[in-house]
């Protein structure tokens, strides 16, 4: 007999539907998987032979022939075991047919017939809502992430046996249910502050301008001056996540398994950081099987690169295009697979080798060649992608033993806030959020300057010798400062800001 089970599997960040047919033969016993199956699929063989028979039935001893439609993708995982079972269970007449077509089945079976957890649910239920399915079938852990998708059913089940009783209308499943706004209420508060930093007001003011527009910045100074400590609290003052954004970051989390038990969504901006000794597949993505690398895993939030120079080189080059395109592709033999990646950079480095070069307070033990060779490291193209350049001394004793109250994260970011509702209604046409992703149209539409302000910028360009993309960077930035003083035009002081925050460049910083 012929059985016919849908299910799903990930690509990318995205689900496609793959139809599940089971054919049982009377012949030798035998078990074959045909459809490009990897190895963990094929395995299944005996994790479903196991499952079915602890679970009070009788596994066929017929030739049995499993196929997995669409035949020219490669499968990967264990989620079909659950939907191979129920096959062969529909093939020998204990499932009945006619409901299984309303709903996709998934998950891995354990050898007693219990249903255990499976990556990329969230996509999955995104694809059966998309598809027009009643709802999904799916292990019990998975239920939380997947009901997030409004309009479709889904259908959490411990056991095999359990599920054989739903289907032959012997037993009801309740439906998970999420309150999504209950979930982002539930968020838990963020346990750093700005607050807790000493001194650094202008480095604070650059943070807070790059939060505003979503701008990278690069953080350059000595040991102990913080700024790791700054890095870690920007997603303290970065607005608040969107739901769909929400969505988008879950997925890569999905994909990869990452979410954490019972965790239907992220709802705090991710913040990654990566040690300097990661690879460009680690950070980029990649590998035999491609996965999602670093730069996805912080979308729609910060990634920090500490001690910059001490990445390899090619690791940093391959940056440049995922901080430009907000998406990375890895391509491969048979098919490209395209990751998000649109996320803040935060990158902090030390002036030298030994860190102390220009520090009043150290003598640097560096020669000139050495700190050439070190600073060479970061290329002029990939400087000229990072918004800020901003200097981090040493902190002076007055502030660490200042009893002033500092501003708190809250603070910041309620003015943060007021510049992205500015940026949104300017950009909403050209579906973009912040000024940091204008093209260069609308930085010719929105970002004009009078005489004065085009004289400062031309003085600038000039003495500095920027790059035409820094120039468009300078006007991005001046940009998000007037929007943090709510003001309707660029004037000269918001250049002048601006081209400060350019005075690491490569003609300075590299030259």
């Amino acid at each position: 007999m012929l059985a016919r089970i849908l299910s799903s599997a990930v690509l990318g960040v995205d689900a496609y539907i793959v139809e599940v047919e089971v054919d049982i033969r009377q012949g030798l016993p035998s078990f074959a998987t045909v459809g490009l199956p990897e190895a963990a699929v094929k395995e299944s063989k005996d994790r479903v032979k196991s499952a079915i028979n602890n679970s009070g039935y009788r596994f066929p001893d017929d030739r049995i022939t499993v196929n997995l439609a669409p035949a020219d993708i490669k499968k990967e995982g264990t989620g079909f075991d659950l939907p191979i079972a129920v096959g062969i269970l529909a093939a020998t007449g204990v499932v009945p047919q006619h409901r299984l077509s309303e709903y996709l089945i998934l998950g891995e079976l354990s050898l007693d017939g219990r249903i255990k957890p499976v990556r990329g649910s969230l996509p999955v239920a995104l694809s059966a809502k998309n598809d027009g399915f009643r709802g999904m079938i799916l292990p019990k852990e998975n239920a939380r992430e997947a009901a997030v998708v409004n309009g479709i059913e889904v259908l959490p089940v411990p056991t095999l046996s359990e599920l054989v009783e739903f289907l032959c209308g012997l037993r009801a499943i309740q439906p998970e249910s999420v309150d999504v706004q209950a979930i982002f209420q539930e968020a838990p508060p963020d346990e750093i502050d700005f607050c807790e930093v000493k001194g650094q007001e202008h480095v604070k003011r650059a943070l807070e301008v790059a939060a505003a527009g979503g701008h990278n910045i690069i953080m350059i100074g000595p040991p102990g001056a913080g700024k790791t400590m700054l890095a870690k609290r920007l997603a303290t003052i970065l607005p608040p996540i969107t739901f769909d954004e929400a969505i988008e970051t879950t997925k890569v989390y999905s994909v990869l398994g990452m979410l954490e038990e019972a965790q239907a969504l992220m709802t705090n901006r991710p913040f990654r950081s990566p040690h300097h000794t990661i690879s460009d597949a680690g950070l980029i993505g990649g590998g035999h099987i491609p996965r999602p690398g670093e730069v996805s895993l912080a979308h729609n939030g910060v990634l920090f690169l500490d001690e910059l120079p001490e990445f390899k080189k090619n690791v940093l080059e391959v940056l440049r295009q995922p901080m430009e395109d907000g998406y990375v592709t890895i391509a491969r033999a048979i098919t490209s697979i395209t990751y998000p990646a649109r996320f803040m950079l935060v990158a902090a480095m030390n002036p030298c080798p030994c860190g102390y070069f220009s520090d009043p307070n150290h003598e640097c033990t560096c020669t000139y060649t050495r700190i050439h060779r070190y600073r060479s490291k970061i290329s002029g193209p990939l400087m000229d992608r990072i918004d800020l350049h901003v200097e981090v001394p040493a902190v002076r004793y007055k502030d660490l033993a200042s009893q002033h109250e500092a501003e708190t994260s809250a603070d910041i970011r309620r003015r943060v806030n007021q510049a992205r509702v500015i940026q949104s209604e300017r950009l909403q046409r050209a579906r973009i959020h912040c000024n940091a992703q204008m093209n260069n149209r609308q930085i010719k539409r929105y970002c004009p300057l009078d005489r004065d302000s085009h004289a400062l910028l031309e003085a600038a360009i000039d003495k500095l010798g920027l790059s035409a993309r820094a120039f468009n960077r300078i006007l991005r930035i001046a940009r998000t400062i007037a929007d943090l003083e709510q003001a309707p035009d660029i004037a000269p002081h918001h250049v002048s800001e601006a081209i400060q925050y350019r005075s690491l460049d490569r003609s300075t910083m590299f030259g």
